[in-house]
């Protein structure tokens, strides 16, 4: 969430760690239980967007270190 106001910070512009932090969040208040339907509903997902972002920031993370390992290859032959 931005600190100037209750919107939550659009996903797209949330980093990994922001967004796992979030995720967890939202999970521990899904659990915890006793929102309506359209309050669950609305963050579980908030949170399935949440993880989508983390799993593009970890593919992203993945890419590097494949081309960084092939390069580092590429050189040593």
């Amino acid at each position: 969430m931005s600190e100037e106001n209750d919107t939550p910070t659009p996903v797209a512009e949330l980093g990994y760690e922001a967004a796992r932090d979030e995720l967890v969040d939202v999970v521990k208040i899904l659990e915890q239980g006793g929102l309506d339907l359209d309050a669950s509903l609305s963050l579980w997902e908030r949170g399935e967007a949440l993880a989508k972002r983390c799993e593009e920031h970890l593919e992203g993370a993945r890419t590097r270190v494949e081309k960084a390992i092939a390069h580092s290859d590429d050189e040593e032959v």
